[in-house]
């Protein structure tokens, strides 16, 4: 009886509610999203990057039967409104305030997807509405769970307004204990799931999927569609995947709580990120903000990014894969962008076998990070990086290094690997240079500040393959727990650099050649270390 009645209540009460409905102008063409001044103080040539534009058509998801309540599924609603805008020729289809849940949503091309103030799009958490599809992953040709927002393929393409994308990922993401607080733990052993090693999975099919993976998280060994069905769960998809798409948007809106990565665009052209923010919480594994891969001519310009792993990342494919598809991430620019929790502020690799070149990044600020500029690459890559250009950072409380080029890299954050593991890995023989071979050179950084830090800096290139031509200038790193350690790297100049740290300023040098420091050069082609005050 009491059931009923509160039913009852509640349909009176939803009943009572104000219809949701579109209430915004139709958007209008988009103005220049960056002063063409930037183009000018390039140190590279790009053009500049191409902005979608759309008819005045738009369209509401509520004339499809969407429902903003929380409750109703608007997966086909959503879908059909992108469709028949689509089919007009292009246009607006507007999602008004309301908590819209929903499975994956397509993009098409000339479709601009419009989210209103207080619009709060949450992808359900039914892992079985989100299908298993070929995709690349880390790098790799894999399969995963479609992503909650994807496009193939399209042109002309936007996501704006002042909405929210929440991915639902704490019900996909396995959580270490180490990560959480013994209350937090509880809580979630509470949901179910299966526990191993001290690592929550979200159901047994999940945990299978982690046992299947020896290369970080693509599984191997898995070869029917029923065995693929059965570890659904470890496919936890990236929260928005373009693929080959060309002059693409995203702008004003935030992207939360994604399963895995957070936004993804791979082998797209003439792409733009403005005013875009994405929280994934501290402790989600592979939770990083924004990994670019292979993308040529692109901006990124006043976002915020809180991520659980790496933060702003420039990837082009990993090891055979990576060098087969042969495309490099290049003329990208980063300017005027905050990062807060992340491993790393800014970050290159480690799966970047396609190269990448022609990097401009400026005025970002780092809250925290692991490590403030961060390059890595291992043996196995191959792939060039080159002519990288970064000035005025700032950055605070970076509990490892501000500037760190890792050649060694294992697949763990900074901090989470041991310096005798490092130091095992180092001493395998050194190999012959081949396709397989990573090359870091030509990269100059300018005008950096840090506050707070773990050791300065950290340059660990491969002995075959020496990090070759980086000029650090103008920086000031205080409060450092070490100074700067130079191995395996050559031509190397280091101009008005202040230092004070803890356990001395000076500069170490070991294996490297032609390291200019205010001017006067040093050599030390020898394991033993070679120590300069700064």
């Amino acid at each position: 009886m009491m059931n009923t009645l509160l039913k009852r209540a509640l349909t009176v009460v939803a009943c009572s509610l104000p219809l949701l409905s579109c209430t915004t102008q139709s958007p209008t063409a988009q103005e220049s999203l960056i002063s063409p001044e930037i183009y000018k103080e390039l140190p590279f040539e790009m053009p500049v990057v191409k902005q979608p534009t759309f008819p005045a058509y738009k369209s509401c998801i509520t004339e499809f039967g969407a429902k903003g309540d929380g409750i109703t599924l608007n997966t086909e609603a959503i879908n059909q409104a992108i469709q028949a805008v689509h089919d007009k020729g292009g246009g607006t289809v507007v999602i008004p305030a309301g908590v819209w849940l929903t499975g994956p949503i397509q993009l098409l091309s000339n479709v601009n997807l419009y989210t209103e103030v207080n619009a709060l799009v949450v992808f359900t958490a039914d892992f079985s509405a989100y299908p298993i599809v070929e995709t690349s992953f880390e790098g790799l040709e894999t399969r995963r769970c479609v992503s909650p927002l994807w496009a193939r393929d399209a042109e002309n393409i936007a996501i704006t307004g002042e909405g929210t994308f929440d991915g639902s990922g704490d019900q996909w993401r396995p959580t270490k204990k180490s990560k959480l607080t013994e209350s937090q733990w509880k809580n979630l052993i509470k949901r179910g799931g299966v526990v191993d090693n001290d690592v929550w999975y979200p159901n047994e099919g999940s945990l299978k999927g982690a046992k299947a993976c020896k290369n970080f998280n693509v599984p191997e060994g898995i070869e029917t569609d029923e065995q693929w069905n059965e570890i659904r769960a470890w496919l936890r998809p990236v929260l928005l995947s373009f693929i080959k798409c060309k002059q693409v948007l995203l702008q004003g809106v935030t992207f939360k709580n994604s399963p895995c990565w957070c936004l993804h665009p791979l082998s797209c052209d003439h792409i733009t990120l403005d005013n875009v923010k994405v929280y994934n919480p501290w402790y989600s594994q592979n939770g990083d903000a924004l990994d670019l891969e292979s993308c040529s001519n692109a901006l990124i310009t006043r976002c915020v990014f809180d991520a659980g792993d790496d933060a702003i990342c420039i990837k082009s494919g990993k090891d055979e894969d990576g060098r087969r598809r042969g495309e490099p991430c290049q003329n990208v620019i980063v300017t005027d962008n905050i990062v807060l929790h992340g491993h790393g502020g800014f970050v290159v690799g480690s799966e970047m076998s396609g190269g990448v070149k022609n990097i401009y990044v400026s005025n970002c600020t780092f809250l925290g990070t692991d490590v403030g500029l961060r390059f890595k690459s291992t043996r196995g890559r191959g792939g060039v990086v080159e002519n990288i250009f970064i000035n005025r950072i700032n950055m605070i409380d970076i509990p490892h290094e501000p500037l760190l080029f890792d050649l060694f890299y294992g697949g763990k954050g900074a901090g989470e690997e041991t310096e005798e593991e490092i130091a095992e890995r180092m001493k395998a023989n050194v190999p012959p240079v081949t396709e397989e071979t990573p090359a870091f050179r030509n990269i100059h950084i300018s005008d950096v500040v840090c506050k707070g830090s773990g050791r300065a800096m950290y340059f660990n290139g491969l002995p075959e393959m020496p990090i070759d031509n980086v000029s650090v200038k103008n920086v000031v790193i205080s409060d450092a727990k070490e100074g700067i350690v130079i191995s395996q790297a050559k031509d190397v100049t280091i101009d008005n650099v202040r230092i004070e740290a803890k356990k001395g300023d000076e500069l170490v040098i070991r294996n490297a050649n032609n390291v200019k420091v205010n001017g006067e050069e040093h050599n030390n082609a020898t394991s033993k270390s070679q120590a300069i005050d700064l």
